[in-house]
């Protein structure tokens, strides 16, 4: 009886250091998947993830010096669900919704109004408040057909991973003559995700601790209603993967709690609205006001 007693133990503790030691294979196509899903979200399907960033926005005007408009704080809680292409392999999916307040630079407070100082005029803030922003499937294979691998740059143990978001699009809120005048959305998000390469290897963790750094280079705000004036907006924040929605900084809890319920988790799994952007959020909110 003892000696089979000692046996299981061994089995056990035997399993147990297997499951310890288990690590992402980064050269394979599945283990591609799952350091991506360690990244954004989790290896669980259905497995709120909370990511949130603070910094300063900024406004350049040709033959005027930069001037700080705002501070910036916000937060994406999303999930990740499992899918399977006959082709492309198991990948997955990404569902998000997220908030980003623009705040006084001074103070900090929550900004409802806003004297523009180029026109003078006093104009209601429409913080960000986007309503999905989903991501596309991810499998395996890419789309050059060949299986992809997870290849970060790796400096002492700290793994860095750099998008660069160059966008170019029909303006939701130009008309229908903008490739011969212009208006066309042309922005860029720059994305730089760092995190330890043995935490994302881990498999017996669902998800990795993960920092994040965000630039955006786009046109002024359309609520900021400056018309064709020449000049630009550019932000630099920062931030992390949080333990969970309530690890959220106080400003922002209180403020979805008052006014952004559904933000306190993210959408479901088999959402297929179109994703929400800044454009087409305000237009929604001046079609409203016409009404």
């Amino acid at each position: 009886m003892k000696h089979n007693l000692n046996m299981l133990i061994c089995a056990v503790l035997a399993l147990a250091t297997l499951e310890a030691s288990a690590q992402i294979d980064f050269d394979t196509g599945e283990g591609y998947i799952q350091a991506q899903r360690k990244i954004h979200c989790s290896l669980k399907d259905n497995d709120p993830v909370t990511y949130m960033w603070q910094g300063r926005a900024y406004a350049r005007v040709p033959g005027e010096r930069d001037k700080q408009l705002f501070r910036v704080v916000g937060m994406n809680v999303r999930q990740c669900v499992t899918l399977n292409d006959a082709e492309k392999g198991e990948g997955y999916r990404m569902v998000s919704r997220e908030i980003m307040l623009y705040q006084d630079p001074k103070t900090g407070e929550i900004l409802r109004d806003w004297d523009n100082p180029w026109t003078g005029e006093s104009v209601k803030v429409l913080h960000v408040a986007n309503d999905p922003v989903n991501g596309r499937p991810t499998f395996p294979v890419g789309r050059n057909g060949k299986e992809q691998k997870f290849a970060p740059l790796v400096i002492d143990d700290v793994a860095f991973l750099t998008f660069e978001v160059p966008l170019f699009y029909t303006n939701v809120l130009g008309g229908d003559y903008q490739p011969y005048v212009g208006n066309t959305y042309h922005a860029t998000e720059i994305f730089d995700f760092t995190g330890d390469i043995n935490d994302i290897a881990d498999l017996s963790k669902n998800t990795a601790d993960i920092n994040v750094a965000w630039v955006r280079i786009a046109p002024w705000l359309p609520w900021m209603k400056m018309g064709g004036r020449s000049g630009l907006m550019y932000f630099n924040a920062v931030g992390k993967k949080l333990g969970s929605w309530d690890d959220l900084p106080a400003v922002l809890k209180d403020e979805i709690r008052a006014n952004y319920p559904d933000y306190t988790s993210p959408p479901p799994v088999d959402d297929t609205r179109p994703n929400e952007t800044s454009w087409t959020y305000f237009k929604k909110y001046i079609d409203g006001q016409k009404n």
